[in-house]
């Protein structure tokens, strides 16, 4: 009885901490990702930086200023995830693991004052973007475009 009761703990353990239970609690920008947004990026890309044409035509001025585009909201988010700058997000929060030179995005500092933080970050962001891709509009297709998730 008593090897019973240590294999179904074993059991109910693994199941509790299985990566199949992790993945199934679903990543939403109202709950996940304006937290972190709210967190590690509102002071360069908050309510006072430029909308995404304001910045593209002004970035070296902006750059120097230390303000990003605005993605203070969920649509000013999703310019840079899928158009018209698809991908900037991935490219810049990327820990590196997903490029041939294996060095981070220039943001990727920012997720976190710990590795361990920045891991954590990037994997919310990872789960709640689904199609985690490096790919700018010219080389992106549509069913990498379709395994985009950014459930609000």
């Amino acid at each position: 009885m008593k090897c019973n009761t240590a294999v179904y703990s074993l059991f109910l353990t693994l199941a509790l901490v299985s990566p199949c239970t992790a993945q199934s609690v679903e990543v939403k920008y109202t709950t996940d990702i304006k937290q972190i947004i709210d967190a590690k990026c509102i002071g360069c890309h908050g309510a006072d930086s430029p909308e995404h044409r304001e910045f593209k035509v002004n970035k070296k001025n902006y750059e120097e200023k230390s303000k990003g585009p605005k993605m203070d909201s969920y649509t000013n988010l999703i310019y840079f995830i899928g158009w018209p700058d698809s991908g900037a997000v991935m490219r810049r929060l990327d820990d590196g693991k997903n490029t041939k030179e294996g060095k981070p995005g220039n943001m990727y500092q920012y997720l976190g004052s710990t590795d361990e933080e920045r891991q954590k970050n990037l994997a919310s962001f990872k789960q709640w973007v689904g199609n985690w891709n490096l790919k700018r509009w010219a080389d992106v297709t549509k069913e990498e475009m379709n395994g985009i998730k950014v459930k609000y």
